[in-house]
């Protein structure tokens, strides 16, 4: 009896089965990948001020994100052993949890079992993902969805204190990330949507949401720092619009990104390729669904998705912030496989989508690992050409109108992290200082570059400058070369 019902088991959740069997490759190849642009930047780099310190659990800047300080912490104690591993373990166990619990979900909705294990499956190797399971600082994003997903399975399967444990996974879910509030409004429009509340539910607990929204606002306001809000995160509606159709592309649209949008790996024939491989199955999902497309359950879903990623619509949308709606993408997909008449010729589709979707999501890590390893480069050349240690750099850098996509193919001085690879390279013993600027190409962009580097020199504020041009230092001018040159020129004119 056991061993059926074990059969069974696998048998009805075959999806987890490839989820296992596919998580050491994906870890292996993402591992490979190095720290670009604002992974060097946010609150998960390796960070040395002690534990308890106001900034790890309180605003900091203009994000609260309590968790990303406190993985930067643990990063900071062993920096060159953690960073980037310990973020690539969290970010893929992140992933395949989620998409465990997308396939707990589904079964909670009540899907058949072929459609929940299509689903699954489509949610753990879309491309849509892999902005975020390929990104170093990308575990904010995946535990607040994470969290967000528990925070439903709570709401709708749990009786006894229902409401707190509600209101305390959307709190987790929006301390990873803030995005993940929106689950206080997601929570029961979604339950409507599959009956598990009636309409005067609905409004009561839309009310109950939008007081948890309104307390973690209020935590907001009462601490003690100056809330700034930059421009771009300022909503406008060209913004919006353009957000919206990157959401709607992303999200539905599956194609090599890198073959389409960079330019200078743009090929559009297998961009062509890889998006007529994934039609056969969405066309296949749905022609004669007309129905479902409009029916509650497929309405509310669609509600449910833009609210999830409104955050992102409103301010600020790009290839990693899709992560934020995939639940809800997963879900429809379930709902026009449940719906339709779907036999071997559509799971023959399926078959062709995933291989796809691999082949795909194979050259998006990469990319990512090639511009991880430009970065690293540049820093090793900059430590070889300065020669000595430095304690204070100045970073110049010639601004070429370079083509960059998401975190994939990233601009060569954003990999190097405008000289924060180099610090790393060093396992953070020098330079203690960093700062930088840019300058746009020019024919007398390398002058100009010089004679700033000079005057910074000049004025013995900085111990060394370095000029990057595209994939290189060009130049890393240091104290001392600086005053024996001058005092070279000087003997020359005497």
């Amino acid at each position: 009896m056991e061993k059926v019902s074990n059969h069974r088991l696998l048998k009805n959740n075959w999806s987890a089965i490839i989820i296992v069997f596919l998580t050491p490759l994906l870890w292996y190849f993402v591992s490979a990948i190095l720290p670009t642009h604002d992974d060097w930047t946010s609150l998960t780099r390796p960070t040395f001020a002690p534990f308890f310190t106001k900034e790890r659990f309180f605003l900091y800047g203009n994000y609260w994100r309590p968790f990303d300080s406190m993985i930067g912490y643990v990063a900071g104690r062993n920096p060159q052993a953690l960073f980037p591993a310990f973020h690539h373990i969290l970010v893929v166990v992140g992933h395949v949890l989620c998409s465990l619990l997308v396939l707990r979900l589904l079964s909670v909705l009540r899907f058949g079992v072929t459609s929940r294990n299509v689903a699954t499956v489509f949610f753990f190797i879309t491309p849509a993902a892999m902005a975020t399971v390929t990104a170093v600082d990308s575990q904010n994003q995946v535990y607040s969805l994470l969290c967000g997903i528990v925070s439903f399975l709570l709401y709708v399967g749990v009786k006894k204190g229902k409401y707190l444990l509600w209101a305390v996974f959307v709190f987790l879910a929006a301390l990873f990330k803030e995005n993940g509030l929106m689950w206080a409004l997601i929570c029961p429009l979604l339950a409507y949507g599959f009956d598990f509340i009636d309409r005067k539910s609905l409004r009561k607990d839309l009310l109950a949401g939008i007081g948890i929204m309104a307390m973690y606002a209020l935590a907001i306001v009462l601490q003690p720092k100056d809330i700034v809000i930059q421009a771009e995160y300022i909503p406008g509606v060209m913004k919006i619009i353009k957000n919206m159709v990157k959401f709607m592309f992303t999200s539905f649209v599956t194609v090599d990104y890198v073959y389409l949008l960079h330019q200078p790996n743009r090929n559009m024939w297998m961009a062509a390729i890889t998006f007529l491989m994934a039609l056969p199955f969405i066309y296949s999902i749905l022609i004669g669904n007309g129905k479902t497309l409009i029916g509650k359950k497929m309405i509310c879903t669609m509600l449910c998705l833009l609210i999830a990623v409104a955050p992102h619509l409103l301010t600020v949308f790009s290839m990693m912030h899709a992560y934020a709606g995939l639940a809800m993408v997963a879900v429809m997909t379930a709902c026009l496989m449940d719906t339709g008449r779907h036999g071997k010729e559509t799971m023959l589709f399926f078959l062709l989508f995933a291989v796809n979707a691999v082949f795909i999501d194979a050259h998006l890590i990469s990319e990512s690992v090639k511009s991880g390893q430009v970065g690293k480069s540049m820093a090793v050349e900059a430590i070889r050409k300065t020669g000595e240690p430095a304690r204070r750099v100045y970073v110049i850098i010639i601004e070429d109108d370079y083509p960059k996509l998401s975190s994939f193919c990233v601009v060569p001085s954003d990999a190097f992290g405008w000289g924060r690879a180099a610090q790393y390279e060093t396992n953070n013993q020098w330079p203690e200082e960093i700062r930088d600027t840019t300058i746009l190409r020019a024919p007398d962009s390398m002058q100009r570059a010089k004679k700033i580097g000079s005057e910074i020199l000049e004025k013995d504020s900085f111990d060394c400058v370095w000029i990057v041009d595209g994939k290189h230092i060009v130049e890393a001018s240091g104290k001392r070369q600086f005053l024996e040159a001058r005092s070279k020129r000087q003997e020359a004119r005497e």
